[in-house]
């Protein structure tokens, strides 16, 4: 009876599959299908070298990290300079400490920090010195890398640019790990 049932023929997946019976009956059964052994052909090696003709780029900042996205220009006389692909902006008031970067793409800010988030308030002892403008870059830094923007161009006012609180935000930058310029942008010819 067992031998019976072994050797019928069994429907799965929509393809009738025969079964071989065995030696001992408390053995299963191993089941070949024969239309599924002679419709798969041996791969060959030229297949895995293949390239797709038409490629879809899905990281979009790819194309910046290896300097080759295009940059605009925009004018000769605007300050400051369109040509970039992240640009720090660096303010600081009397009361606050603020830092964006900017996309060139969007005049929206991709990522900023202030002195007036309450969580960086909080540990100051003041909103506007030396130490807020270290504690402002350090955490920009942090957020930078935790997005994947580790280079910017930054570009200060030339008159403010020795001043101590200048210097301890972009050292801060510099040790969070983010280079403060841009790498030159190659021209491919095609």
């Amino acid at each position: 009876m067992a031998l019976h049932v072994i050797s019928r023929s069994v429907r799965l997946l929509g393809q009738i599959q025969r079964c071989r019976p065995l030696m001992a009956t408390n053995q299963t059964a191993r089941c070949v299908s024969q239309a599924e052994a002679a419709s798969q052909p041996e791969p060959g090696a030229d297949e895995n070298e293949a390239v797709n003709p038409t490629f879809v780029n899905r990281n979009p900042r790819n194309l910046e990290q290896m300097a080759v996205a295009v940059k605009d220009r925009g004018w000769k006389t605007i300050w400051p300079h369109r040509e970039f692909y992240h640009r720090l902006e660096f303010s600081r008031t009397q009361h606050h400490v603020t830092a964006h970067v900017f996309s060139s793409s969007s005049p929206v800010p991709v990522l900023s920090c202030s002195t007036k988030e309450w969580a960086l308030k909080k540990e100051l002892a003041s909103t506007s010195c030396v130490a807020a403008c270290q504690a402002v870059g350090e955490v920009l830094a942090h957020r930078c890398q935790q997005a994947g923007i580790t280079r910017m161009v930054y570009r200060a006012i030339p008159w403010t640019y020795r001043s101590d609180a200048v210097q301890s935000f972009r050292s801060a930058m510099k040790e969070g790990g983010i280079t403060l310029s841009e790498p030159r942008r190659k021209y491919i010819s095609t």
